[in-house]
């Protein structure tokens, strides 16, 4: 059952790596983009990283390794999907920097303990039939006072519920957003675990995307969309975020957020 899971996503991230065009990736956006608040909030724990040593979990178009290196990481790269670790490799190439590529599965990791500074994950663990085995094997890999960095989906928000039941054909059916409590398990891992959920009020832009603008969510990626189109989706994101920052303070609300983002310090 479980190789017959894993099986299934290797083969459609596969079928996804062949039709990507690295020429069309802009990577800064992806961690400096308004639309990318994750990966903002990452950067903000990260400090330093030139010169550490940092593992890309589920590195998928590269996006990550590549941004990294240009800050003067060295990344080792890794996917289930041998072919997104292919185009991670084409990306690199094409941004004139130099990273590893690895075929690897994130639950048994091939790598000795406290060998990284940095482990980084971006929209991996809903990924993986087990997170928690995922994050153990995080754990191991790092170095005492390394860093483990991560974002992926909630389970709690209706809306972005009822837009995953509608993009089944660019989402696998094996993937299974995280549920909050997941925080619970990583404080009890990790030395130091500091946290943060967004995208609330901010997810009327998929509603406007799919009420207004008639974008196809089986045709577009929404969550790429949001990074492809961040100019003009700036002013109104921007005016959301705000209204997001009060309602966070609401007790229990960080749950109906789209996603969290988590940095653990070993």
């Amino acid at each position: 059952m479980l190789d017959e899971t894993l099986n299934r996503e290797r083969q459609f991230h596969d079928a996804w790596a062949a039709a990507i065009d690295v020429d069309g990736i802009k990577v800064a956006d992806y961690f400096e983009a308004c639309t990318a608040p994750e990966n903002r909030f990452i950067l903000r724990q990260m400090g330093d990283i030139r010169g550490k040593l940092l593992l890309d979990l589920g590195c998928g178009a590269g996006e990550n390794s590549v941004y990294f290196a240009k800050q003067g990481a060295r990344c080792v790269a890794t996917d289930y999907s041998p072919g997104m670790v292919e185009v991670a490799l084409q990306l690199a190439a094409a941004n004139g920097v130099e990273i590893e590529g690895r075929t690897a599965n994130a639950m048994a990791l091939d790598f000795p303990d406290n060998t990284f500074d940095l482990v980084y994950a971006s929209n991996l663990l809903h990924h993986i039939p087990d997170p928690k085995i995922a994050l153990k094997e995080m754990h191991r890999v790092l170095k005492p006072g390394g860093k483990a960095c991560f974002w992926d989906p909630l389970k709690h928000n209706p809306v972005i519920n009822v837009y995953r039941r509608m993009a089944t054909e660019v989402r696998t059916e094996d993937e299974m957003p995280l549920d909050i409590n997941i925080v619970n398990y990583i404080q009890s891992l990790f030395s130091e675990t500091v946290y943060d959920t967004f995208w609330i009020a901010t997810l009327w832009i998929f509603l406007r995307f799919y009420l207004i603008e008639k974008a196809d969510p089986n045709k577009e990626r929404y969550w790429k969309k949001i990074i492809i189109e961040q100019e003009r989706l700036a002013p109104i994101y921007l005016q959301l975020e705000k209204f997001d920052s009060l309602v966070k303070k609401i007790p229990l609300m960080k749950r109906f957020a789209w996603n969290i983002a988590v940095v653990a310090q070993k």
